[in-house]
């Protein structure tokens, strides 16, 4: 198999990472770029996290819906190849961001995920991976092989650029999404900046709530400005 142009790990809950995916979607579109779509479960990022003491009360039923989903994900590359995984996010992802409510965990049903694959033209069965704690060891490996090349203070998304030798980050973080033009621009300055050897960081907890339905945002609007302080909205670091 080819080497990627490009590795993204996803944990398909993360709305940030949605909104970046979808811009590098366009940019792969573009620049005829191989992306490999990895992942990174929040949940077993947190998993040494007191959710009641630092975090809004639905992040814990959040972050487990998406290790869940994750471990289907699992399953369908390990049964159908990475790129099976691509339309399977793209699936997730237009589900729970681009419908008004798609976030509720109680709704990710064995029967609603057999939808979204067969959506992505895969066996609704697959589903029956959502419980299965046996994918739990490989998706832990993946998340420690995220944080081996960026450092254990990261969230969702992790861009990889150039592997295997290439630099790796978090982020970026967008809110909005650009046009076609914008986003090849955007993609420019961020290969910039990470081609330089000595760059670390360029940060801010400030964001606006992304421009998605889910989230109330339409397309012509920008969404409220939050401090996403520890990348969560934490009530508390």
């Amino acid at each position: 198999m080819t080497t990627p142009d490009l590795r993204f790990w996803f944990d398909p809950v993360c709305p940030f990472a949605w909104m970046t995916s979808k811009w590098v979607r366009s940019v792969a579109r573009q620049r005829d770029y191989d992306v490999e779509w990895r992942f990174i479960s929040l949940r077993l990022l947190n998993a040494h996290v007191d959710y009641d003491a630092h975090f809004p009360p639905e992040y814990e039923a959040g972050h487990t819906a998406g290790l869940k989903l994750l471990r289907v994900a699992a399953r369908v590359r390990s049964e159908h190849g990475r790129e099976a995984v691509g339309p399977l996010y793209e699936a997730y992802g237009t589900h729970l961001f681009q419908t008004a409510g798609g976030l509720a965990p109680a709704t990710l049903t064995p029967e609603l995920v057999g939808g979204l694959l067969s959506q992505a033209g895969l066996a609704p069965e697959l589903a029956d991976a959502l419980e299965d704690t046996a994918w739990d060891e490989e998706l832990t490996a993946e998340k420690d092989e995220a944080l081996a090349l960026t450092g254990k203070d990261v969230g969702t998304p992790i861009l990889h650029f150039q592997p295997p030798h290439g630099v790796a980050f978090f982020g970026p973080v967008i809110s909005r999404l650009p046009d076609e033009q914008q986003a090849v621009e955007l993609w420019d300055h961020v290969i910039g900046l990470a081609a330089f050897p000595g760059f670390a960081e360029l940060k801010r907890s400030l964001r606006e709530r992304p421009q998605l339905p889910s989230f109330g945002v339409p397309a012509d609007a920008a969404g409220t400005t939050e401090d996403w302080h520890g990348g969560s909205r934490r009530p508390k670091r």
